[in-house]
């Protein structure tokens, strides 16, 4: 086993200096990123006992994910991208400070707001660097190896954290008592320091600026708008996938702590099949992964909707947990790859590509959470728990035909 693992190491070793340095940074950043997805939903629906403010909250998120990454793009031609990437991790940590004492609609909007900003630095910047530090043969490595490490930290952080919440509320520290908000309160200030250890970790790179400064473009080849719309498929499932566990959880099973079990049951196991895949897989086999972890997000919602119970819940989240690594594995490369052609047959700014695809992904993520909130509003929350993540998990299907071609025409 001690062999296999320094043998690991070693080919880890023999990658681009910077892809390193972006993978340790990512690494630190997987400690945060599952208590951003899951943990601000569950403080939420906690504070207001309403699903569709978790939503709204979703909704305004992504709506900062765009504005910053126009932002983004003006600052890229003064800033280095490391220092933008930098920010953005930060302000991640910050924004769940502010969140922390606001519970009003007006109030909550903002604070989605605020993270969406953080976030939109955080993946426009993610995105560019790892163009940049990787090419086609090695990013099914790249990709697979940040899963294994978003999906190991799936397993350990909410359970870390859900048992934390659970023992921290009631303790008494200088005769003040802390209550359930105080121990989320010590969660943000944890989350903060690591999101500090990632940033150090990034300066250790030496990465570099697109040459080309415009990235304003609006007409496209047809196989990016084939991407766009393979994006907006992506973030369809997105506006659900962040929301609909800790509700679903919050409804069935009623708390924090037992979702962060049963996210924990499925995340090993995926943690290294991924890891596998995309350490052996080459590019011809991303179309197989990437519909493989499609149909296994299909069967959970179907199981989802037809139980609507604490088991049903449970298989969901298992699929949920298996189908986001896999998916991610196969697309993120596909997405690149793209991007490397279009961007040299049309000389343009790699960053105009990563920022159109922000937007793809914003239509998607709008179009799934309106869904969600107009079910919720106007026939009931339980339909919209039940059958509103069928009828996404049906439309992503689309996305296998659609990469498919994509995958053809790009290669």
């Amino acid at each position: 086993m001690l062999s296999k693992i320094t043998k690991e190491f070693t080919f880890f070793k023999q990658q681009p200096h910077n892809m390193q340095i972006l993978l340790l940074t990512n690494m630190f950043y997987a400690f945060v990123l599952p208590v951003v997805e899951i943990f601000v939903g569950a403080y939420i629906m906690r504070n207001t006992n309403n699903p569709s403010y978790v939503a709204l909250y979703q909704l305004a998120m992504y709506v900062g994910i765009v504005v910053a990454s126009v932002i983004n793009g003006e600052l890229l031609k003064r800033f280095q991208v490391k220092h933008l990437y930098a920010f953005g991790i930060l302000v991640s940590g910050l924004s769940m400070v502010v969140m922390m004492g606001l519970k009003g609609f007006g109030e909550l909007f903002v604070a989605g707001l605020f993270m969406g900003i953080a976030s939109g630095f955080f993946w426009a910047n993610r995105y560019l660097l790892a163009l940049n530090s990787t090419n086609d043969a090695n990013r099914n490595y790249f990709f697979g190896l940040e899963s294994f490490f978003f999906s190991v930290c799936s397993i350990i952080v909410p359970i870390g954290v859900g048992g934390f919440l659970v023992w921290a509320a009631g303790l008494h520290w200088n005769d003040i008592e802390i209550d359930m908000n105080g121990a989320y309160r010590i969660v943000t200030l944890f989350v903060f320091v690591i999101t500090v250890i990632a940033c150090i970790t990034l300066f250790h790179g030496s990465f570099h600026n697109p040459e080309q400064k415009k990235y304003l473009y609006v007409k496209f080849e047809p196989v990016w708008n084939k991407m766009l719309l393979l994006a907006s498929l992506k973030g369809l499932v997105q506006g659900f996938l962040v929301t609909a566990p800790a509700i679903l959880v919050m409804y069935l099973l009623g708390a924090e702590g037992e979702l962060g079990v049963i996210q924990g049951l499925g995340g090993l196991l995926t943690a290294i099949i991924v890891y596998v895949l995309g350490r052996v897989s080459r590019p011809q086999h991303r179309i197989i992964i990437f519909s493989i972890g499609i149909i296994i997000f299909f069967i959970g919602t179907l199981v989802n909707g037809i139980l609507f119970s604490a088991v049903g819940v449970i298989v969901f989240i298992l699929c949920k947990v298996f189908f986001q690594p896999l998916h991610d594995l196969a697309y993120y490369p596909i997405m690149m790859h793209c991007i490397d052609i279009v961007s040299q047959k049309e000389k343009r700014n790699e960053y105009t590509y990563i920022m159109s695809h922000e937007i793809g992904l914003f239509f998607g993520r709008a179009t799934g959470l309106g869904l969600f909130i107009v079910l919720a509003w106007f026939v009931s929350e339980i339909f919209a728990l039940k059958y509103a993540l069928i009828i996404v998990a049906l439309l992503q299907m689309l996305s296998i035909p659609l990469a498919k071609y994509i995958i053809k025409v790009t290669r």
